[in-house]
C-alpha cells in the first residue's frame, strides 16, 4: 500500500513539474509590474503569486507556421540585413526559434506593461463627451507606453491575440495596445531608415493604422508592413480613442494639407433620383463657403441623363459605378444597394476624400478636415461613428478588404455605416458641429432644444455642417417642416433648419431649382399627411397653415390631377 501511495505521489509531482515547465516556456514576453493574474493552466490551480506576470488578455493561442515565416524571410532582399530585431508578446520557445532563423541579428525581447484591468473599449470610445468643456475636460485613460530599447529596431515582430470566434474581436484593448506599441517603436528612431513590422495574427491588423498599401507581403497569418514613418507619427499624436477630440472645437479655418489637387469632396447617389436636389444644394453650399476642392459624385445607371445634367451644372464631376449589393439585405429593401459606398475607396486619383451625405448643407469651410487621417468622423451612438461626414483615404486594397468580409461581418443596422464601424473600429472624433444632426432626442429638455434651434438659425453660422436627417426639405412644402405632420417623425422637425435649407435653394439659378420640383405622388402624400394631422389635431398646429408653395401649381408629370386623385 505504501509503495502505491509513493508511486501516486511521484506521478502527481511529475505532472506538476511538467506543467510548470510548459507554462514557463510558453510565457509571453509581456510584463506588468503591478498586477497579479493567475496563469492559464489545465494541469493545476496555481497560487495567486505564481507567474504573476501573465495576463490572459494578451495571450495568442495561434500556432506559428515556421514555413510561412521562412517564406516571408525569403522575400526580403539579400542585401537587407536586420541588425536589431524586436520581439513582442512571444513565448520563450518562439523567441528561441527566431534566434535560430536569423542568427546573425541581435534579438531584443521587448517589455510592455499591461493595460489597466478596468479599461474596456467603451472606456476608450464613450458615447458622449463634453466637447464644449462646459462641465469637464474630456481625458482619455492612457495605455502604458512600451519600454524603448537603446538601439533602433530594423524589424519588429508582434504576436497579436485574435478571438475570431467572438463578434467584437477587433474591439480588443490588448490587441490595440500591442499594435500602438509596435507603431510607437517604429517611429521612436530619430532617423528615417525603413522599419519593418511583422504581425503574427489570424485577423487583419487595424486597417487605418497599418493600411494595406503599406503591406509588403501577407503569407497566411504573417503580415509584413513597411510603414510610412512620417504619417505614422502624425497618427500617434492623436488621442488613443474618441474620449478626447482629435480636432479642436474651433479649428483654424485654413488649408493645412499639402496637395489640394489630390483632395476632393465626394458623395454617392444610387437606385433613385430623389436625392439629386439635395446633392445639388450640398454642392452649392460647399462653394458658398469658398472651397475650391473637386466635387466628385458616384452615380449608377439608375440616375438618368437629365438628372446627371443637373448634377454637373451644380459642379459635381460624375463617376459612373456599378452598384454593390448588401448580401444580407432583402430584395427591394432600403439597404439593398448601400454597400455601393465602398466604391469611394476606388477614387485612387485622390489621396484624401471628405465624404458627405447628399442630405446636408456645409455652412462653414471644412477644408481643414483634409489634414485628418482615415477614419475621422463624429460620434453616433455608443462606441460608433456617424458616416455622414468622414475622412477616408482611397485605396484599392482597402476596397478589397471591405469586399472580402461582407458575408462574415454583420452590420449593426444592416447598412453601410454599421459595416464600416466593424472594419474601422479605431477612429478619431471630430466635433459634432462638423456633422450636426437636425434631431431632437427624446431626452432633450427645453434648454437643449432652444440651444439647438439657435445653432440651426445662427447667422453668421456657428455650425459647420447641418445634416438633415428625417424627411428631406425639398420633398416637403417649403412653407414649413412637414415632419410635423407625421407623429413618429416630429423629433426631426425644425422650421428654423428648414428655412436655412430653402435659403440655399433660393440662391440657386433657375436651371438648378427645376430639379427640386414636386411630382404628383409627392403632392398627394404631402396633402394626405396634412389632412391626417388635422384629423388628429396635432398640438403643433402646422396643419392649420395655408400652404403657398409655388411648386404645387407647377406640373412635371404627364398627369397633373393630384387633387382629383387624392380621394382614391
Amino acid at each position: 500500500m505504501a509503495k502505491c501511495k509513493l508511486h501516486h505521489m511521484k506521478l502527481v509531482l511529475a505532472v506538476y513539474i511538467s506543467c510548470v515547465f510548459a507554462t514557463i516556456l510558453y510565457l509571453p514576453m509581456v510584463y506588468h509590474h503591478e498586477h497579479v493574474s493567475p496563469p492559464i493552466s489545465h494541469c493545476f490551480n496555481a497560487s495567486p503569486n505564481f507567474l504573476s506576470r501573465l495576463d490572459p488578455r494578451y495571450i495568442s493561442n495561434l500556432d506559428i507556421s515556421w514555413d510561412e515565416i521562412k517564406k516571408v524571410i525569403r522575400t526580403i532582399p539579400r542585401n537587407k540585413k536586420f541588425h536589431e530585431i524586436g520581439l513582442l508578446n512571444l513565448n520563450k520557445i518562439e523567441t528561441n526559434h527566431w534566434k535560430q532563423l536569423i542568427p546573425n541579428s541581435e534579438h531584443v525581447v521587448l517589455h510592455l506593461d499591461y493595460a489597466e484591468k478596468n479599461m474596456t473599449w467603451n472606456t476608450l470610445y464613450p458615447e458622449w463627451i463634453d466637447e464644449e468643456q462646459e462641465y469637464e475636460i474630456p481625458i482619455c485613460q492612457s495605455l502604458p507606453k512600451i519600454e524603448e530599447p537603446k538601439k533602433r529596431q530594423d524589424l519588429i515582430i508582434v504576436k497579436l491575440p485574435c478571438r475570431d470566434q467572438e463578434a467584437n474581436w477587433s474591439r480588443d484593448v490588448a490587441r490595440l495596445h500591442l499594435q500602438l506599441a509596435a507603431a510607437q517603436l517604429a517611429v521612436s528612431s530619430k532617423g528615417y531608415q525603413p522599419v519593418h513590422l511583422l504581425f503574427v495574427t489570424k485577423c487583419f491588423p487595424i486597417p487605418n493604422l497599418f493600411p494595406c498599401k503599406e503591406l509588403v507581403l501577407r503569407e497566411g497569418n504573417m503580415w509584413l508592413y513597411k510603414p510610412n514613418l512620417d504619417i505614422l507619427r502624425e497618427k500617434l499624436r492623436l488621442p488613443v480613442g474618441s474620449c478626447e477630440l482629435a480636432l479642436p472645437l474651433k479649428p483654424k479655418e485654413q488649408v493645412l494639407s499639402g496637395n489640394s489637387r489630390r483632395e476632393a469632396y465626394a458623395t454617392i447617389l444610387h437606385s433613385a433620383h430623389v436625392y439629386v436636389c439635395g446633392a445639388i444644394a450640398a454642392a452649392r453650399s460647399i462653394r458658398m463657403t469658398g472651397s475650391t476642392r473637386d466635387l466628385i459624385i458616384l452615380v449608377d445607371e439608375t440616375i438618368s441623363k437629365y438628372h446627371r445634367s443637373g448634377l454637373e451644372a451644380a459642379g459635381w464631376k460624375i463617376r459612373t459605378i456599378q452598384r454593390i449589393r448588401n448580401p444580407k439585405a432583402e430584395r427591394n429593401a432600403y439597404n439593398e444597394w448601400n454597400y455601393s459606398k465602398f466604391r469611394l475607396w476606388q477614387l485612387t486619383d485622390y489621396y484624401k476624400i471628405i465624404f458627405i451625405d447628399a442630405d446636408l448643407l456645409v455652412l462653414r469651410n471644412i477644408d481643414f478636415l483634409f489634414s485628418m487621417p482615415e477614419i475621422s468622423a463624429t460620434g453616433n451612438h455608443g462606441m460608433l461613428f456617424n458616416s455622414g461626414v468622414m475622412v477616408i483615404e482611397p485605396s484599392n486594397c482597402t476596397f478589397q478588404l471591405l469586399m472580402d468580409h461582407v458575408t462574415e461581418i454583420d452590420s449593426y443596422n444592416g447598412g453601410d455605416q454599421g459595416y464600416l464601424n466593424e472594419i474601422f473600429t479605431w477612429w478619431h472624433r471630430i466635433p459634432k458641429h462638423m456633422n450636426f444632426l437636425k434631431h431632437f432626442w427624446i431626452g432633450d429638455d427645453e434648454a437643449v432644444k432652444e440651444k439647438k434651434t439657435r445653432l440651426f438659425g445662427a447667422d453668421p453660422p456657428i455650425l459647420y455642417v447641418l445634416h438633415y436627417v428625417g424627411s428631406k426639405p425639398w420633398m416637403w412644402f417649403r412653407d414649413y417642416d412637414c415632419n410635423w405632420n407625421v407623429d413618429f417623425m416630429q423629433e426631426y422637425a425644425s422650421d428654423v433648419a428648414h428655412k436655412k435649407w430653402w435659403k440655399v435653394h433660393d440662391e440657386m439659378p433657375g436651371e438648378l431649382q427645376q430639379f427640386c420640383m414636386l411630382r404628383m405622388k409627392q403632392k398627394m402624400q404631402l396633402e394626405w399627411d396634412r389632412r391626417f394631422a388635422e384629423k388628429w389635431k396635432y398640438a403643433d398646429g402646422h396643419w392649420r397653415r395655408k400652404v403657398e408653395d409655388p411648386r404645387l401649381k407647377k406640373c412635371v408629370d404627364k398627369l397633373c390631377l393630384w387633387k382629383v386623385m387624392l380621394p382614391h
